[in-house]
């Protein structure tokens, strides 16, 4: 049986989301059809909507539902950038995931965005005051920056960082698919109603990373935020979506929105508990091992460790070989043998940014999990260093 330690990259869907799917695709009707069947479709996606508003503190009409993080994430950016006055600029922190960096890529080639770079410190997280001076830059259009780094855990002051920008009369984007479900994700506490066109007015969620469905997500969108459609014909969703919406997949978002929500604290403390456990044991049979990013305000479930003079995608092998599922990083970049930018970003070495793993716990993660990592970790570290 496999020990599953990579939940960041995606978690079990839940019974109960599971569950919910099921019922609600077997009602028939297309929600914007104004007959009984379209209008039952219609109560069902708009009390789903209404639930995963509740978990995130924003209004109903605020929530737009995706295909998932990554598009929630192209909307916003493209969004923000299309609807933007004669500004030319975005505000980029260098570990951002690559969701974020493809996308203000693509902007810089093919729209003539300007990048202003925010670095991070040695345990990856944006300070406050580099980020707003970035932002106080002349011409900047929007920034953008993670609530929680998806590699090394590290939990960013996601306050002061909205309060920067709505300091600096500029609009914000938050991706919290990484700390959704796992720190408090709260949209209406992080706006700025004096500025309601700067500051935060857009945060991105994923449902898979909470128990839900894979190809469900989320932007929070300010009602008051000048934003583009990237997909027009309908007019759906305030017309920054446009498309039939996915009924029983907003259902069972709802469903592990609520749930992951209500268990966010004990699982918080429980996924710590194992966490740190893990991390002494690692460290115990390989003392050249380091934890890295923030060791206290960090995701609870996430250990990011350094195997100093081994790569980390034959320490990857050599785990998967004995039943054990963990990540070098973003499971958007697996399989991509390259250095990590984040651990570059973090200043350590080329060498350094090679020879990490991402630990990641969750709900399903037991002390027989940590037993099985911490057993296979001597063997596979000796080898993957060459010291077998």
């Amino acid at each position: 049986m496999q020990v599953y330690l990579d939940h960041a990259a995606t978690t079990p869907l839940r019974t109960e989301a599971r569950d919910a799917w099921l019922e609600a695709s077997g009602t028939v009707g297309n929600a914007s059809s104004i007959h009984g069947g379209g209008q039952t479709a219609r109560r069902l996606l708009e009390e789903s909507r209404e639930r995963i508003a509740a978990v995130l503190h924003c209004d109903p009409i605020e929530l737009v539902l995706t295909s998932g993080g990554t598009e929630s994430i192209n909307l916003a950016l493209k969004g923000l950038w299309w609807a933007r006055a004669a500004r030319d600029a975005v505000v980029l922190p260098d570990g951002e995931h690559h969701a974020t960096l493809d996308t203000v890529e693509w902007l810089r080639v093919h729209e003539g965005a300007r990048i202003v770079g925010v670095g991070l410190d040695a345990s990856g997280r944006i300070d406050p005051g580099a980020f707003e001076e970035a932002l106080r830059s002349p011409g900047v259009a929007f920034g953008t920056a993670l609530m929680a780094g998806n590699e090394s855990g590290t939990i960013n002051d996601s306050t002061e960082l909205a309060a920067a920008a709505a300091g600096a009369a500029v609009p914000l984007h938050l991706d919290a698919v990484a700390a959704f479900g796992h720190v408090p994700v709260r949209f209406s506490s992080l706006r700025a109603d004096a500025a309601p066109a700067s500051g935060l007015v857009a945060l991105s969620v994923s449902a898979h990373k909470v128990g839900g469905p894979v190809g469900v997500g989320a932007l929070v969108v300010s009602r008051t935020a000048a934003v583009t459609a990237l997909l027009h014909g309908g007019g759906q969703q305030r017309s920054l979506r446009a498309g039939t919406q996915d009924v029983a997949g907003a259902a069972a978002f709802a469903v592990a929105a609520e749930l992951a929500e209500n268990e966010r604290e004990a699982e918080a403390q429980r996924l710590a508990a194992l966490r740190d456990e893990l991390v002494r044991g690692i460290r115990a049979a390989v003392p050249e091992a380091e934890l890295l990013g923030d060791p206290v305000h960090r995701l609870a479930g996430n250990a990011h460790i350094l195997f100093p003079g081994a790569a980390g995608e034959s320490l990857l092998f050599l785990l998967d070989r004995a039943g054990i599922a963990v990540s070098t990083g973003s499971a958007c970049q697996a399989g991509v043998p390259e250095p990590s930018h984040v651990v570059l970003a973090m200043g350590r070495a080329q060498a350094d940014a090679r020879s990490v793993l991402r630990f990641t716990l969750g709900r399903t993660s037991q002390p027989s999990d940590v037993d099985a990592v911490v057993a296979a970790i001597p063997e596979a570290y000796a080898r993957a260093s060459g010291r077998s």
